[in-house]
């Protein structure tokens, strides 16, 4: 059986979405479900409640630490982690997890399709091995071994990125990291403060692990771009604002006939 665990903090529509989604439509092939709540102040605790969920609160979230809490929870082989505003759409998602897993016992995580990238990295057989980033592990959407796990936790010194650190570790380390023809979707609209928080992390994320460095140079073009492309694209949304305005005053005087 697999277990599911999924991080949440104030996501009650979207954890509604996902758990009834779970719950009709894969319980066949779920163990048990974990929702791993970081002080949530709507309805998450009522909602888990609702379709029978286990509901843990961690007060102190980091992406590496949430990570290892989750999988503390579980009993099973297998875990699946999402995150709330993620869910599983093919109806074999799980049985697909779960053959990879008995096919290769050297096997340490599955990466899930959910975008572009993913399909294209999946269909061409990148490897995590030649693209550790893009055909690593995501957490939101991704299977592990929980025995792997156990020998090598989840780093929890890393700003973000702990799936693609635990990836690039278990490679090393001799373990097979693969996709899986497993499709989930995963939807989110932030605020510009949580975009905000995502680019810090972001930022110290890829100087740790990818090494990206940023230079006085190139945070000042990087900033002069940014702003050449928000009033480019203030003004190109202006002239077709005026542009669907003219069209429509041109409509109201030349309107077609109405079919019966």
């Amino acid at each position: 059986m697999i277990s599911v665990v999924i991080r949440n903090k104030n996501q009650d529509k979207a954890l509604t979405f996902l758990l009834k989604n779970l719950t009709e439509r894969y319980l066949d092939d779920i163990g048990e479900i974990i929702v791993i709540d970081n002080l949530s102040t709507d309805r998450s605790e009522a909602v888990s409640k609702e379709y029978n969920a286990r509901f843990v609160t961690i007060k102190d979230f980091s992406y590496g630490g949430s990570a290892n809490f989750a999988a503390e929870q579980t009993k099973f082989p297998i875990v699946v982690m999402f995150s709330a505003h993620s869910y599983p759409v093919s109806h074999d998602f799980f049985k697909l997890i779960k053959q990879k897993f008995d096919a290769n016992p050297n096997l340490a995580g599955l990466r899930c399709l959910h975008n572009p990238n993913d399909y294209q990295n999946f269909i061409n057989k990148v490897s995590a091995k030649v693209d550790p980033n893009k055909s690593g592990l995501i957490f939101s959407g991704s299977a592990f071994s929980r025995s792997v796990w156990e020998k090598h936790p989840f780093r929890e010194d890393v700003a973000t990125f702990e799936d693609k650190e635990w990836t690039k570790r278990m490679l090393e380390a001799g373990y097979d990291i693969d996709f899986v023809a497993s499709i989930f979707s995963y939807q989110i609209s932030r605020t510009k403060k949580q975009l905000f928080f995502r680019f810090k992390n972001d930022l110290v994320g890829n100087y740790q692990l990818w090494h990206d460095d940023v230079s006085f140079l190139s945070a000042s073009k990087g900033f002069v771009i940014s702003v050449f492309r928000l009033f480019k694209g203030f003004f190109i949304d202006f002239w077709y604002t005026i542009k669907r305005y003219v069209h429509l005053i041109k409509f109201i005087f030349n309107k077609p006939e109405k079919f019966n």
